[in-house]
């Protein structure tokens, strides 16, 4: 690939009930000034919002944008669809409720150029805007919250074993067969998993960021966590050896909590004074938030700073609760397995 002459890219979005920035993440791509010919794929779920009306009018504003229908609403049978209908070698990967800063489609294919990687990606920059969604950025980019990452913290550019969204190669993504769509969480990892199996290469890049609109709610943070424990689990069902102290950490404390409450109760129940230091566990995670929060939130509104000792605690027990409990039932393979011959064909 030479960029004496840019490569035509096409930027594909699963969309499902986004009406409240949908507008606002196609409005960015389509102002990138990319200097090649930009399409824009829009695999719209069955929405129960405005989302359907926003993206026809979108569509129709501008003929960049073509809209292809993903019945089953799930994130990677809408990537694969949109992948299927893009007509260009680089495919761009970017979210209902995603928005690219200025100038990261050019970067991103710069930086594809440059390393030879298969999928680079940058900084996920969580933002919020009320004050239980600023709590939650927080929480994003601290390390009381989701722990050191880099694509949550940033960090040096090199090779990773996944990046936010992406930006990739079309050859590597038929390669792998693209995403498993038994994946309906954790399909990014997973897939950048595959692509690193099969020799191809995961780059980092801080020079590429993407304002990350959060959860506006404590039930939505929770129900997100806890869906993303279960398909933490099912990811290290699936492969072993991807476990690490990081994604085991919640359901650690998980029981560690409860053994201790219990233990506490207990020895109130009996008069045993060993059994009390039970309590030790859920009162020292509970000071821990809170100092913790008050040094990480420290630049947050008051209102802000408020809630972020109960949004790390509701994302650490809820993801734990998830990765404890797993999936009531395990996703049926896809028809064709991810990276078996005709696979991307089928995607």
């Amino acid at each position: 690939m030479s960029l004496s002459s840019w490569p035509p890219v096409s930027v594909v979005m699963p969309v499902l009930n986004e009406e409240r920035h949908l507008e606002e993440a196609v409005g960015r791509v389509l102002d990138q000034e990319y200097p090649g010919e930009l399409e824009v794929v829009l695999a719209i779920g069955p929405s129960k919002d405005k989302t359907q009306a926003i993206a026809a009018r979108l569509a129709e504003a501008d003929k960049r944008i073509t809209i292809v229908a993903n019945p089953t609403g799930k994130t990677p049978a809408g990537l694969n669809t949109g992948i299927a209908h893009a007509r260009h070698d680089i495919v761009v990967r970017v979210d209902g409720h995603g928005v690219l800063t200025q100038g990261y489609i050019t970067r991103a294919v710069e930086v594809l150029h440059e390393s030879g990687a298969d999928n680079v990606g940058g900084v996920m920059a969580a933002e919020g805007r009320t004050p239980i969604e600023m709590a939650v950025a927080c929480a994003y980019r601290s390390r009381l919250g989701l722990g050191a990452s880099t694509f949550h913290q940033g960090g040096k550019a090199g090779p990773a074993d996944t990046v936010y969204l992406g930006v990739f190669r079309r050859e590597a993504l038929e390669r792998v067969g693209g995403f498993d769509e038994s994946m309906h969480r954790a399909q990014d990892w997973e897939l950048n998993y595959r692509i690193r199996k099969t020799g191809g290469l995961i780059w980092f890049s801080p020079d590429l960021s993407v304002t990350y609109r959060p959860r506006s709610s404590l039930k939505d943070v929770a129900k997100q966590f806890f869906h993303t424990g279960q398909w933490r689990r099912e990811v290290i069902r699936r492969h072993p050896e991807t476990a690490n102290k990081r994604y085991l950490a919640p359901p650690v404390a998980v029981v560690l909590l409860a053994l201790g409450t219990i233990l506490g109760i207990i020895g109130l129940a009996t008069g045993s004074a060993i059994l009390d230091l039970g309590f030790l566990a859920p009162l020292g995670y509970a000071l821990l938030l809170i100092f913790g929060s008050a040094m990480e939130g420290r630049y947050l509104p008051w209102k802000a700073l408020f809630w972020l000792p109960l949004i790390c605690a509701t994302m650490h027990i809820s993801w734990g609760l998830g990765f404890l409990i797993g999936l009531q039932e395990r996703p049926a393979p896809p028809a064709t397995a991810p990276g078996a011959p005709g696979a991307a064909a089928s995607a």
